[in-house]
C-alpha cells in the first residue's frame, strides 16, 4: 500500500487487534498493570536488558510518553486478551519518516507469556501495520549481544543480522553493550508474513 504522507501516520497512536492480542497506545492508566506484569519473571534485574523496575513504571511511561510527543517514538502496551490485561510494552521507535524506517524495540512481556504465540502475534501486528500501511523499506530490531534470548527470538522472526554495533551504549551498571541490529526488508516481507503466519496456525 502506498502512503502519501508517512510522517504523520507514523506517529499517529493506533490500536492494532488480534484475537489474542491487542497492541493500543500506552497511557498511564496501564501502570499499575504494567508494575505487576513486570513481577513476573523480576525482569528489571536482568543486567543484560533495559526494563523498567515496579517503582519506576509510571517514569517510564513518562520518558515513552515525552519521547512520542518528540515524534520519535510511538508506544503500545501489550494486552493478552486471554484475561484483558497488559501483559507488557512494545514500541516503534528510532522513527527515520524522510527514509521510511521504523525500529520495534524496547519490548518486554511477563515471564507467563514468554515464549507463546504472544510474541509472534505482536510482531506480525507491528510488521504489518509498518510495511502495508506505513509503507516502510526496512525494519529493524537492536538486542545486547549477551541477550541470546532476544537474539533467537529476532531470528526466528526472519530478520537478517547486519552488523554489531561495538561499544554502542553505556549500560547502568558501567558496562558497555555491543548492539546487535536485525532487519527485515520491503522485498523480505512477504516470506516473513508467510513464516510468521505458519508458525502462529500450526498446532501448539
Amino acid at each position: 500500500m502506498s502512503v502519501s504522507d508517512p510522517a504523520e501516520r507514523w506517529l499517529e497512536p493506533i490500536i492494532l487487534r488480534s484475537a489474542t492480542v491487542d497492541l493500543v497506545p500506552l497511557s498511564l492508566a496501564h501502570a499499575d498493570e504494567l508494575s505487576e506484569a513486570v513481577r513476573d519473571g523480576e525482569l528489571w534485574k536482568l543486567w543484560y536488558t533495559l526494563v523498567p523496575n515496579p517503582d519506576g513504571m509510571r517514569q517510564e511511561i513518562r520518558r515513552r510518553l515525552d519521547l512520542q510527543g518528540r515524534g520519535s517514538m510511538l508506544p503500545f502496551a501489550v494486552i493478552d486478551n486471554a484475561d484483558g490485561r497488559a501483559a507488557g510494552m512494545t514500541t516503534y521507535m528510532n522513527v527515520d519518516a524522510a527514509n521510511r524506517r521504523v525500529e520495534i524495540g524496547s519490548t518486554w512481556y511477563r515471564r507467563r507469556v514468554q515464549r507463546t504465540a504472544l510474541n509472534t502475534q505482536c510482531k506480525l501486528l507491528l510488521l504489518e501495520h509498518a510495511f502495508d500501511t506505513l509503507g516502510c523499506i526496512a525494519v529493524e530490531f537492536r538486542t545486547h549481544f549477551f541477550n541470546f534470548a532476544s537474539r533467537r527470538a529476532i531470528e526466528r522472526l526472519g530478520a537478517r543480522l547486519d552488523g554489531v554495533l561495538r561499544h554502542h551504549m553505556v549500560m547502568p551498571n558501567g558496562s558497555r553493550r555491543d548492539t546487535c541490529v536485525y532487519s527485515i526488508t520491503a522485498p523480505e516481507w512477504p516470506a516473513v508474513r508467510a513464516h510468521l503466519s505458519w508458525q502462529l496456525d500450526k498446532p501448539r
